[in-house]
């Protein structure tokens, strides 16, 4: 079986081949990732693996996939982890390239169908719009503390401009969704959750496209809200949560703080957990994954909100 590490950067790939030993390396361009996916095709791979670097590893794995040759995205840091515990100490490109190919082989991730056109165009926008929405959290903490009233017009005509683009961003997301029968419908039923509005669901959307093709418990870690134990030994440690999908978990979590309050379900719930003693924040975080539990039920069955499902899940 051949596994194949490719490790990128913005302006070149490098390449390893496990376990023949061959490596070369390429650049990150149209024209040789063309040259790179007939070249791989040839020697039939199980696997290609690429760590998720900021973006530049999209155009080569949709390039790959759409070859018919596997292709899993990876989070770098089980990579790195990878590495120290096998003794690869040492970092260089070809290096990272060759624990890549054996990453591969080890763990075997399972590879992710890439996302369509449209799918990258509405991520590019929900992005684009948390950006812009975490620039004005910014210019706005600046704007309370400032006393030279230069500065404070300067701060306010930016918060004008970034709130006018947010409101061009939210405009194509409309227009976009509207013009497509499945996302819409999508929306919709996400939508139809106590709790759950138009930003919530379309984070969802396109940050969490594995919702309604996984089980609950791997959904749960996906996003990173499945608690951990830590016990050792007689003692039993706090149980936490970490990893997971951050931007996903934020905006599902201030969902769960509105759903608990609004949404007769999960308000049971977190009122059921208080009454056991639970502290404040391990309840929402209960709730969270027991909204996110629903809604990837609601996503699997294409079923709407509804008292029973609610329950069911």
């Amino acid at each position: 079986m051949v596994f194949v590490g490719i490790d990128v950067s913005k302006n070149q790939l490098d390449v390893h081949v496990r376990s023949s030993g061959e490596a070369w390396s390429t650049g990150n361009d149209p024209k040789a990732h063309a040259t790179l996916a007939t070249k791989l095709a040839a020697l039939a791979p199980s696997l290609v693996v690429l760590e998720a670097t900021g973006g530049y590893q999209a155009a080569i794995a949709a390039t790959l996939a759409a070859s018919n040759i596997r292709v899993a995205v990876v989070n770098p840091r089980q990579v790195r982890d990878f590495a120290k515990a096998t003794g690869a100490l040492a970092k260089t490109d070809a290096i990272d390239a060759a624990v890549l190919a054996h990453f591969a082989e080890s763990i075997r991730p399972e590879p992710r169908p890439m996302p369509d056109e449209l799918t990258l165009e509405l991520q590019a926008l929900v992005t684009r719009r948390r950006q812009l929405i975490d620039m004005r959290t910014a210019e706005s903490n600046r704007l309370e503390t400032c006393r030279v009233e230069p500065v404070r017009r300067n701060i306010q005509k930016m918060i004008k401009m970034l709130t006018q683009q947010i409101g061009k961003i939210d405009d194509d997301l409309d227009t976009t969704i509207r013009n497509s029968p499945l996302w819409r419908e999508r929306e919709d039923l996400l939508s139809s959750a106590i709790g759950i509005g138009t930003t919530t669901a379309r984070t969802l959307l396109t940050q969490l496209p594995e919702l309604g093709k996984l089980n609950r418990r791997e959904i749960a870690a996906l996003v990173g809200v499945a608690p951990f134990n830590d016990d050792s030994g007689k003692r039993r440690g706090i149980r936490t949560i970490r990893g997971g999908r951050a931007d996903v978990r934020a905006v599902l979590y201030m969902a769960t703080i509105a759903a608990v309050r609004f949404n007769p379900q999960i308000r049971v719930v977190y009122q059921r957990l208080l009454a056991a003693g639970k502290l404040k924040k391990v309840a929402l975080i209960a709730c969270t994954r027991k909204l996110l539990t629903i809604l990837n039920a609601m996503m699997k069955t294409n079923t709407q909100w509804r008292l029973d499902a609610a329950n069911a899940a």
